[in-house]
């Protein structure tokens, strides 16, 4: 069983999921703290994007154009989803409060 692969963190789903998580994991960081959310997941948004799409072959300008406007789309979907999971399960993050 294969947990990751170039080709599923170049899809929107395989990104959103990534920087849902690696945004969570760090944003409490003391270097990273400093930066608003929203910026920093969209930072780790292309630091994902642009190796994933470089790795399978398919990072063409063109594409390395779209990538920073997916990214927003991404970054904002992944902060959405977070704060929509955290609404609908309260006592999940009662100790986050």
């Amino acid at each position: 069983m294969e947990f990751l692969s170039w080709s599923m963190l170049a899809s929107s789903t395989g990104a959103l999921t990534m920087v849902l998580i690696i945004t969570q994991f760090t944003k409490e960081l003391p270097f990273i703290k400093a930066l608003p959310t929203q910026l920093w997941s969209y930072i780790i948004a292309l630091l994902v994007l642009y190796p994933a799409h470089y790795f399978t072959g398919i990072l063409t300008l063109s594409s390395a154009i779209l990538i920073l406007f997916n990214g927003i789309i991404i970054a904002l979907a992944a902060n959405g989803g977070y704060e929509a999971f955290k609404r609908a399960a309260p006592s999940l993050f009662a100790n986050n409060q």
